[in-house]
């Protein structure tokens, strides 16, 4: 691959972190703006008007974009990225985690510390209260040493409690550990935890944030980022909490995304009983005694995708096949890679062959560049990739 072709992948990250700076727009009405511009340089060149016919855009998000003058910021967030030695990742690479890209609102960035292939692996999220008891901790080291032990990744997100003792159970069984920050990928929290993160990465795992460099640990922040956690996994454990809480908030998010949710059981009255025992009375998690209680249902799905990969057929030697035949795409982006087999095209003769208004091709269009299938030539020419 060579530089032209990176090209609008490092000017799309450019503009999604300017887009990430602009307060209380999130990772669902980016998408939607772009889908209505067509190219996230192009929200920039929109009018307050333009931006208000979009669905979801207020007089006051309109505003911060039309008036948006942080380009020096997002600079600085790039330079120190790369400064600290983290790396960028986008919802359109192809490395991007696939459990994580079929939930809702998946996010369109993430900053990664460590092995970026860790977010690959098969995973089980175990979450639970910072002020877990003896039993509770136990409990999580229990299960995320047999766990890793079957080669299963471990997801949870570096908070006190047991959050960290699954983390370091994990390293200590020489497994793999992904941890999710609530904050920017420059600042560990809590700070007691740096040692924690530096050996996860140590390790092979990974940290990873959506929020960009310099973001506090707000305490609106965790809410959001335990969608990464119950999304990157196949299921998530439950193993203490109150009734109220993070690890509800992430038990419900794994349900809403279609994942397993398993619980540990508590003694009745002892602290931490009440969150865990409602989620088994109300059949909302299943409850699980030891790993096997867990494996027995991952082991499904994992079984699932791999029989489906195997059933393609074999590969055969790629360098000289266009990249878009290897894809699965929708309908129209395969028919747009089939009318720009011959020559480029302006997007008005390509719409015109096609049957469809131009603008109604650019939000595909822009999607099949970031995936390399198409390249944007000057003057809305388009020709495809390989």
């Amino acid at each position: 691959m060579n530089h032209q072709e990176k090209t609008p992948k490092k000017t799309l990250v450019r503009e999604l972190i300017a887009l990430h700076l602009i307060s209380n727009l999130g990772a669902r009405r980016i998408r939607m703006l772009i889908q209505a511009a067509g190219h996230p340089q192009d929200i920039f060149r929109m009018n307050r008007r333009e931006l208000q016919s979009i669905h979801g855009i207020g007089p006051k998000t309109a505003e911060q974009i039309v008036s948006f003058d942080g380009w020096s910021e997002v600079d600085r967030i790039l330079q120190k990225t790369e400064r600290i030695g983290a790396v960028l990742m986008t919802l359109w690479d192809e490395d991007y985690p696939p459990l994580l890209r079929e939930i809702y609102d998946s996010p369109l960035l993430l900053w990664i510390k460590g092995n970026r292939r860790a977010l690959q692996t098969d995973s089980v999220a175990i979450v639970g209260t910072r002020k877990a008891g003896r039993y509770g901790r136990d409990a999580a080291r229990l299960f995320a040493r047999e766990l890793s032990k079957r080669g299963l990744t471990i997801t949870s997100g570096l908070a006190y409690g047991i959050d960290g003792a699954a983390h370091r159970a994990t390293v200590a069984a020489g497994g793999c550990t992904v941890g999710v920050l609530g904050s920017g990928i420059d600042i560990i929290y809590p700070a007691a935890h740096k040692k924690l993160a530096a050996d996860i990465i140590d390790t092979g795992g990974a940290i990873i944030s959506e929020f960009p460099v310099g973001t506090d640990p707000d305490a609106g922040n965790f809410p959001v980022r335990n969608r990464i956690v119950s999304g990157l996994s196949l299921g998530t454990l439950v193993v203490a909490s109150g009734i109220a809480g993070g690890s509800m908030i992430t038990a419900k998010l794994a349900l809403d995304q279609n994942r397993e949710v398993f619980v540990v059981p508590h003694p009745i009255g002892t602290p931490n009983a009440i969150g865990c025992n409602n989620l088994i009375q109300r059949g909302m998690g299943k409850l699980v005694q030891d790993v096997e209680d867990i494996l027995e249902e991952i082991e499904v799905h994992i079984s699932k995708r791999d029989s489906e990969g195997r059933e393609e057929e074999p590969g055969e030697d790629l360098d000289d096949t266009p990249r878009w035949r290897s894809l699965e795409l929708d309908e129209l982006s395969a028919d747009i890679c089939k009318t720009l087999q011959g020559n480029p095209l302006h997007i008005d003769d390509l719409a015109e062959r096609l049957g469809v208004e131009p603008h109604k091709l650019l939000p595909t269009l822009l999607e099949l560049e970031l995936q390399e299938c198409v390249r944007q030539m000057s003057g809305k020419n388009f020709e495809l990739g390989f």
